[in-house]
């Protein structure tokens, strides 16, 4: 029978896959790989906000996420500076100014390795509260927003032509992805979120008849990952959230193969 932590570990990371699925598909269709990478990096100056103003870490977490991708939105329209010039301004200045806010706070300790790398064995149900809500709201959001941001991701001129709020709707995704990020921290940690966006959906993508069953697959393969990885880091007694990384590589490696075998 499984210990409490490890069902709970595997409730965590079913919650995260289903939001990292179809959202990673955005992702990789959209190359906005950088950005997700960007926002995991701010994470960790929304944990020292957490300890400055004595809140959840979670919450400080998602609000620093989120205003990071607000004011990157805002910036990118308001400056002649190209996209990955403002995000490796702003994701820099984020986790340098995250760092040195922690190192001034002499009477915390904190484990950097946990978020950075994520600690999914760790996971509380406090933890799973978070990630199913924002998985939950994440979803709904997409489902609402699935067309119009289609649409976008294929031509944005024939998107506005056709009286789509680009803008609102680009903002609406940005947002998403940022929540799904800082909820997902605890998962594998801010280094490797951007993975497990990625990895799944490049994997679904040449196995996929249309955008929809792309987005299942990539949740399908989300969760052989986290599943994967867990029975590496209980089997072999591996860090959980690289493991988990590692897992969903071996599936992406598989599906090369796979494919050249068809052909």
């Amino acid at each position: 029978m499984l210990d409490d932590f490890l069902w709970r570990a595997a409730l965590g990371g079913l919650g995260v896959a289903l939001a990292t699925g179809p959202l990673g598909c955005f992702v990789v269709w959209q190359r906005m790989a950088y950005f997700g990478a960007s926002v995991a990096h701010t994470a960790l100056l929304g944990v020292a906000l957490g300890f400055v103003l004595s809140i959840d870490l979670t919450l400080g977490i998602t609000v620093t996420c989120i205003a990071f991708a607000v004011v990157m939105v805002v910036l990118r329209r308001r400056t002649k500076l190209t996209t990955d010039t403002l995000l490796g301004i702003l994701a820099h200045a984020a986790l340098a100014t995250g760092l040195v806010t922690l190192a001034f706070m002499k009477g915390v300790r904190i484990d950097l390795m946990a978020y950075l790398f994520g600690d999914i064995l760790t996971v509380s149900p406090t933890d799973i509260f978070w990630i199913f809500g924002g998985s939950g709201l994440t979803i709904a959001i997409l489902i609402f927003i699935w067309k119009p941001l289609l649409a976008i991701t294929v031509h944005e001129e024939l998107a506005k032509a056709e009286g789509i709020p680009v803008h609102a709707v680009q903002m609406v995704f940005t947002l998403l992805l940022a929540l799904v990020i800082a909820v997902s921290m605890k998962i594998v940690g801010a280094l490797l979120i951007i993975s497990l966006l990625i990895i799944p959906a490049a994997t679904a993508r040449p196995f996929s008849r249309s955008p929809e069953h792309m987005a299942v697959l990539a949740i399908g393969i989300g969760v052989c990952s986290v599943a994967g990885g867990l029975f590496a880091s209980f089997r072999w007694d591996t860090p959980s959230g690289p493991s988990i990384v590692v897992a969903a590589f071996l599936l992406f490696a598989a599906s090369l193969f796979a494919k050249r075998s068809r052909v």
